[in-house]
């Protein structure tokens, strides 16, 4: 009996680390399904059969529920999902506006909570569901004022995957957020000029390694740093 291909799905795959981790999967033989804004298949993608663009937008609440019932529909399972979807807004926690503020959450742990519901009896199907989200080493710690706002949303980031991994784990479902610093992409690549960043394919690589472990290998978060800071 011929064993089913292996589903992921990954948000915010049009750039930077989402394009990384969506190739490194690609490139490992996964049928891989792109969550991003623009229907626009990456140059890389030459087996076209294994891959699928959705369409996600992580402030439109109703893009997770049709992107996975896409996925579905088109591959007929999933097995892992990788929340990568982020947006940078450098102000402390007092500036920052309301609006900015609910973007922040919305992006960060409304959506990737929302998208992880939807495709769950999946991910409980498979026994052996992986969820990966990608947080910041602002997860861990506020580095300053300006990253205040973003370190809240992304504190959350981790404290929803340790939630997902307690939720899911008598399932087979685990979950890890990867808390990278400053990571070699279009985002931020012009805040640390002469910084030599993590270029993203090693967030790819970490991404893969935990995907691909076994339901005995439970990882709750993996610091990624380019330098030395007291504690990462």
């Amino acid at each position: 009996m011929k064993t089913p291909q292996k589903v992921i799905m990954v948000s915010g795959a049009a750039r930077g680390m989402g394009a990384a981790i969506a190739k490194k999967f690609y490139d490992e033989g996964w049928h891989v399904s792109l969550g991003m804004r623009k229907s626009e298949t990456p140059t890389w993608a030459t087996d076209t059969a294994r891959i699928l663009i959705g369409y996600y937008d992580a402030l439109d609440a109703t893009t997770e529920t049709a992107w996975v019932e896409k996925t579905i529909s088109h591959f007929g399972h999933i097995n892992a999902i990788v929340a990568n979807a982020g947006i940078g807004i450098w102000k402390n926690v007092i500036e920052i506006s309301e609006g900015e503020m609910d973007d922040l959450l919305d992006v960060h742990i409304k959506s990737p909570r929302r998208l992880v519901s939807a495709a769950w009896q999946q991910l409980v199907a498979s026994g052996s569901g992986r969820v990966v989200m990608i947080g910041s080493l602002s997860s861990k710690r506020v580095y300053d004022s300006d990253s205040g706002a973003y370190a809240v949303s992304k504190f959350a980031t981790l404290a929803l995957a340790h939630a997902i991994r307690h939720t899911g784990f008598e399932y087979g479902i685990r979950a890890t957020v990867i808390c990278p610093g400053f990571v070699k992409t279009d985002m931020v690549e012009g805040m640390m000029p002469g910084l030599h960043m993590t270029p993203a394919e090693e967030i790819a690589r970490v991404a893969h390694f935990l995907v691909t472990s076994p339901n005995e290998v439970s990882i709750s978060e993996i610091p990624v740093n380019c330098r030395a800071e007291e504690s990462y």
